[in-house]
């Protein structure tokens, strides 16, 4: 989504001169295309994601739209004091940028890893949380929020050139997108993992088990009035995300189970324990914390098997 991103941001910043961007000493074969277009608007604060975000405030307080660049924990949880009393007290439009969730960064093991950055991000009143699950729905969400008179977190992936099928790059600020359609099952899937979701999906197709897909891409807004409408056709639900299963699209899905009285079960795909400092590749995590397609099938399998016997069977 780096690319997507970095594309988007030019696109905004040839018609707004008020846009900055500023990184944490990385984005090395990534941001070029905007320094080598705009030198004067690019700002590398070094490893100091605190004063970055500190600069980033005072310059979005005279004025500016500065969007400040970095791997997910080291922009969201470094930082975490400076964002809260600075764009977000102040209602200021500083553009947070977490490059990396979840897993993507695997093999640098779990200092890079973002697992946690949804849930302490969307607790900030008038935090916008941006979670995309592709690099199209990434250049549309950047655009779509690029006007707000408030911050925004951003929560993009490394990845360039996978898309979720469905999609269609769609993305709508306080509303759910389906990619789906299904009525055995409901899939909510939170950021790129929804590829998995899809293939789960796909997987339960072949036993005669018919998911439905929908993705939360906006949180703060979150799309609570399509989450209830959806949720009140299914007994059972598959929320999916590489994030614990506390604060994440899990929790924000049962809060709405919770106030609005719904009786569907939920259960939560998502990394349910601290990493134990077993590290590799993307792939071999998500089948450790059962986030692959295979993974996620067979619990949808699992709980269907009580209201659909034959579910559960090879």
């Amino acid at each position: 989504m780096r690319s997507a991103f970095v594309q988007a941001l030019i696109h905004l910043a040839e018609r707004d001169d008020r846009i900055v961007l500023m990184t944490g000493d990385l984005g090395f074969m990534a941001l070029e295309p905007f320094t080598d277009r705009f030198p004067a608007r690019f700002f590398n604060a070094g490893v100091a994601e605190q004063n970055m975000v500190g600069m980033a405030t005072g310059l979005a307080e005279g004025g500016f739209i500065p969007y400040v660049y970095s791997i997910t924990p080291f922009i969201t949880l470094r930082p975490y004091e400076f964002i809260r009393n600075g764009p977000v007290q102040h209602c200021l439009p500083v553009r947070i940028v977490g490059i990396g969730g979840g897993f993507e960064y695997a093999t640098n093991g779990m200092s890079h890893y973002g697992l946690e950055d949804v849930g302490v991000m969307r607790i900030q009143p008038g935090l916008t949380v941006i979670t995309p699950a592709d690099h199209e729905q990434a250049g549309a969400a950047i655009r779509a929020t690029s006007e707000l008179a408030g911050p925004v977190y951003y929560r993009l992936g490394k990845d360039n050139t996978m898309t979720v099928p469905g999609l269609g790059g769609a993305f709508q600020l306080g509303r759910t997108q389906l990619v789906r359609e299904g009525e055995d099952i409901l899939i909510i899937a939170m950021g790129s993992v929804a590829v998995e979701a899809v293939g789960a999906a796909q997987i339960l197709q072949t036993h005669g088990i018919s998911a439905r897909v929908e993705l939360v891409s906006s949180f703060n807004p979150a799309p609570v009035e399509d989450l209830a409408r959806q949720l009140t056709g299914f007994q059972h639900v598959l929320t999916v995300e590489a994030h614990y299963a506390l604060g994440g699209v899990g929790s924000l899905v049962c809060e709405v189970v919770a106030e609005r009285g719904l009786s569907c079960r939920v259960t939560r795909c998502a990394v349910g324990a601290c990493t134990d400092g077993v590290s590799g590749n993307q792939r071999f995590l998500y089948a450790r914390h059962g986030l692959t397609g295979q993974a996620i099938a067979d619990r949808g399998r699992n709980l269907l098997s009580t209201t659909m016997p034959w579910a559960s069977r090879t």
